[in-house]
This record gives structure tokens, sequence and C-alpha cells, in this order.
């Protein structure tokens, strides 16, 4: 019982390290072994954040289900699922993405299902299971169609194809990036395919942070992942801008309209997935990694403390006091501008870095603002 939890922290630990490692100038693009994992700013970025995401989501789960007699197998489901989603951050080969693709979705399938006496858990899950499994399809399709126009599944050669361009693979390129397009607009549960993702909420609680957190981004991963494939195909982009913009908007609006927390936490999944989904159809690739970064740690967030609303009232502090708010902003932007100059780094030419830092320092007012006003962070913080 006690081994899953270490294994999440070993998995964290490998990934400060690999970080670490990138930082310090080790190319994790080169080589044999980039071959099966390949290692850079935006591998690593997302291992750091499944890995840490996964660990806290073991931890609260080993008190979630103290005393079920199943605990033990679904905390192994669950180490199971993070490793999968892991294995799809570092891939290096088509074939290992889309084993991953696949494990990932095969092994979310029985957390979504641990309590069977639930029905409309075990409906949303074969729902899903639908529409999982239809963007399986395009994926072994998309890497069926890639392995033959280039001659190879290895991803730094399909990326480097796809930017040299070239008459006599442009026609495979293409198919390939729209049945890319397709299989994120099913992973990401875009309108009408995310009939699934507000039903979900009886399952498990850590499930539940997992799969809005982490897992229901790996549609936009792939894209993103396959920047230059997609680009070679207006119509994949198109496609991705479409299903985005719908879904952004009916999203939101449909939030508006929920009586439950979780009700609202899940279509606001849904709303923010299709801005995520609307930036990479503009070929904002950037700003939607940013958006998947952000969303990860707010939404983990807020489905793990939601039941703590209602218990503790002052957690969620008035607006009585806005200067603390814009005091902490101020300081979060300080310290950023302060180290960007520090490291010699020149916000309009790097935006990326920067705008990076400043999501993750405000991410970070919000529990100092807490803590500065008395709420149960306070007592957490003190």
């Amino acid at each position: 019982m006690r081994l899953i939890p270490a294994a999440g922290q070993a998995a964290f630990a490998a990934a400060v390290l690999a970080a670490v490692a990138l930082a310090a100038g080790a190319d994790g693009t080169a080589g044999g072994l980039a071959r099966i994992a390949r290692l850079d700013a935006l591998s690593a970025a997302m291992l750091l954040l499944v890995a840490g995401l996964g660990l806290v989501v073991l931890r609260y789960s080993r008190t979630y289900l103290a005393g079920h007699p199943r605990r033990g197998a679904f905390l192994g489901d669950l180490a199971l699922t993070i490793g999968a989603v892991q294995l799809l951050v570092v891939a290096g080969d088509l074939v290992l993405l889309a084993a991953a693709w696949i494990g990932t979705s095969l092994a979310l399938h029985r957390l979504l299902v641990f309590f069977p006496e639930r029905r409309m858990a075990q409906l949303a899950a074969r729902k899903k299971f639908v529409f999982s499994r239809a963007g399986d399809l395009c994926v072994l399709a998309a890497t069926a169609i890639l392995a033959i126009t280039v001659g190879t599944t290895s991803l730094d050669a399909v990326l480097g194809a796809a930017r040299a361009g070239g008459d006599h693979v442009a026609g495979g390129l293409g198919a390939a990036a729209v049945l890319v397009a397709i299989a994120a607009v099913l992973k990401s549960a875009q309108m009408p395919f995310h009939v699934w993702l507000p039903e979900v909420m009886e399952t498990p609680t850590p499930v539940s942070a997992l799969l809005h957190a982490g897992i229901v981004n790996a549609g936009g991963y792939l894209v993103i992942r396959l920047a230059d494939l997609v680009l070679v195909s207006d119509a994949a982009l198109a496609l991705l801008a479409l299903f985005g913009a719908v879904t952004a908007l009916a999203g939101a609006a449909v939030m508006q309209a929920q009586t439950s927390v979780k009700g609202a936490l899940a279509w606001s999944t849904v709303a923010q997935m299709g801005f995520m989904t609307l930036q990479c159809g503009l070929g904002a690739f950037q700003a939607a990694f940013l958006h998947i970064v952000a969303h990860g740690l707010y939404k983990a967030h807020a489905f793990l403390s939601a039941g703590s609303v209602l218990a503790d009232p002052v957690a969620t502090p008035a607006l009585d006091r806005p200067w603390r708010l814009a005091a902490w902003l101020a300081v979060a932007a300080l310290a950023v501008g302060g180290g960007a100059v520090a490291l010699g780094v020149d916000p309009l030419a790097a935006p990326g870095p920067v705008l990076f830092a400043l999501v993750l320092g405000f991410g970070l007012v919000h529990l100092l603002w807490h803590a500065s006003a008395g709420g149960s962070d306070a007592r957490a913080l003190g």
C-alpha cells in the first residue's frame, strides 16, 4: 500500500531532475534514447505538472478511501493511469505515443467505473469509451499514414518532414494532421462529444481532479506536440478553431446556470477546453500550453477543495479589501519582472517564459491572499 505513494514521490523527483538537467543544458532530443523518451521544454514542463498533480492526488486518495476494502486496487489503477499519462508526455516515437494514448484511456475507464452501483457513472463511462475508441482509431490511422509517408515513426523525423514540406509528402501529412485534430476534439470533450464529461461527477473525487486537471488536456497536448504537423493543414486548423469556439461559448454559458459546485466546475472544464482548442486552431500553441498548465493547477485545487467550501465559508473571503489582492498581484509581477531582468530575459523578444512565470505567480497569489484574509489557508501556512 505504501509503495504506490512512494512511486509517486519517485516520479516527481525524476521529473524535477529532468527539468533541472534540461535547464542545465542537457539535450534530450538527440541520441538513441530520444527515440523512446524525448525531453525538451514542452515534455519537461508537462512531466513536472503531471507528476506533481499525480503525487497530490495519490496522497489525497489514501485518506479519501481510508477503510474502503478496494482502496489498494483504486490506488493501483490511479498509479497506472498517471504512469500512462507520463509515458504519453515523454514518448519520442509515434507508436509509443499511440500506445500510451490508448493505455491512458483504458486505465481511466477502470477508475470511472470504480463504484459499480452508481448508474450515472457507468453510463458516462460507456459514452466516453465510445468516443475514446473513435479517437484511438484516428491516432492509429495517423500513425500508419505518417509511417508510410515519412518512412519512420520517429517523432523527430516526422516533425522534421513537416517543417521541410515538399509535394511528395504534403498529401499524407495533411491527412494525418486532420486525423490528429479529430482525435484531439474527441479526447478534449469538444461539443457535441462533451456529453460524458459533466456526467462523471459520480466518480470518486480524486478521479474527477485527475481527469479535469490533466487527462482531458491530452488532446491539446497531442496537437501542441505535433504542432509542426498540424500547421501543414489549413483544414486541421479550421476544424480545431471551429469546435473550440463553439465549445468555449456554449460551455461558458451553461456553466452560469449550474447550481452545484461540481456541476459548475465540470462545465468550466468544457469551456476551458474549448478556449484551449481554439488557441490551437489559431496557431497560438504557446498560449494553449500556458492555458493547459494554468488550468491544470487551478482545476486540481478546485476539485480537491470543493468539499470544504460549505464547511469553511471563510475560505472564500469577500472582496471587501481589494487593496490586498492588488498588493499581492503587484508583488508577483515585480518578482517575475525582477527575475527576468536578473536572468537577462527580454520580455518582448521571449514573451513565452515571462507569461508562464506570471501565470504561476498569480496562481500563488490565491493562496497568499486567502492567508492574509485570515481564511483556512492561513492555518495551512502557519
